[in-house]
């Protein structure tokens, strides 16, 4: 029977975000500057450490891997890490958050690889203003993206929109009209406080999950759902449609007693939690002992303790975390 992560609050991490790129086609303007600089490919984990660093978190329990960025389908070997990750033992949901502009390109042999499940990044419908908040978006291509992942068969397509008060919360409306259209889940998203961004005031554009709900809920009547999955979403269905409505509410609706996720980012870094710098360098560990899964596991039990009761956002533009989101993990 394989281990199991707990932390020491109970939980068990069950979730793993496994970032394997700092880069991005976008530029979002609640993710990253307008000009970036990105790592150098040495400080970089590499394909072989990534799918080492999957194996050895599901040799310790964990059912869920989701690959994020920057974006994931920019980084070279995508197809080959998929590949690598699909077939590990004791997998429950493989899953990818992208911008969607690749899926293309990707997504037959992502489907082939063994991932099942896409979140694609959209928080327009309008195209100069897609093109406004992603700074280098084609609405098009995203929106073709997502009709090539259906056609590759990927089901249970999920949606995540960032709403900014005065920026695009008068689409929340379109956002779910075109979800149902397209047979496909969302999750609207309160903007998280990491990195300073120059684009806005983020006290300003704050708009909570409660105000995103009753703007629903003014056309389509929700259902709380009892279905449950690995991450943070609360869910709510409608009686008309089979696409689920999700929140994700780190300000307004704190889930860190249920927490049951870590991060890694693309240098290596084990995050115990999206709110803190407490972090460990599998990196060092990988580069120490190649090869070495014993080891890497070791590391990885011994930053349990690491994780926190729970995060500190605000919502008035103090910035508590300096890194921004595509360095993260998304």
């Amino acid at each position: 029977m394989s281990e199991q992560l707990i932390d020491d609050f109970g939980r068990r991490v069950r979730y793993v975000r496994l970032s394997v790129t700092d880069r991005c086609d976008f530029r979002c303007v609640y993710c990253m500057s307008e000009e970036m600089t990105f790592l150098p490919r040495a400080q970089v984990l590499s394909i072989e450490e990534l799918a080492l660093v999957a194996e050895a978190f599901t040799q310790l329990g964990v059912e869920k891997i989701r690959l994020t960025g920057g974006e994931p389908l920019v980084r070279r070997g995508i197809n080959e890490l998929v590949e690598r990750i699909g077939e590990l033992p004791g997998l429950n949901d493989f899953t990818m958050t992208t911008n969607g502009a690749g899926l293309r390109k990707h997504a037959d042999a992502l489907y082939q690889g063994g991932l099942r499940r896409l979140n694609v990044s959209l928080d327009s419908l309008d195209p100069e203003r897609f093109r406004a908040l992603t700074r280098t978006g084609n609405l098009e291509k995203v929106i073709d993206g997502i009709r090539a992942a259906q056609e590759a068969g990927f089901r249970r397509i999920k949606l995540n929109a960032v709403i900014l008060k005065g920026r695009n919360d008068d689409e929340v409306l379109d956002l779910v009209e075109f979800a149902r259209r397209e047979g496909v889940d969302i999750s609207f998203i309160e903007e998280m406080p990491l990195g300073d961004v120059s684009d806005h005031s983020r006290a300003e554009t704050f708009c909570s999950s409660d105000t995103v709900q009753a703007l629903i809920e003014a056309r389509h009547p929700l259902i709380p759902s009892a279905e449950t999955t690995p991450g943070p979403s609360r869910y709510f269905r409608m009686v008309d449609s089979t696409s689920r409505i999700g929140f994700i509410s780190p300000h307004s609706h704190n889930f860190c007693a249920s927490c049951n996720r870590v991060r890694v980012t693309v240098e290596g870094r084990l995050l115990l939690c999206l709110g803190n710098e407490h972090s460990v360098d599998l990196r060092a560990v990988l580069r120490r002992y190649p090869g070495d899964i014993e080891a890497l596991k070791a590391a990885i039990i011994a930053a349990m303790p690491l994780k926190p009761e729970r995060h500190h956002f605000t919502t008035d533009g103090d910035v508590q975390v300096v890194r921004f989101m595509n360095m993260t993990g998304g």
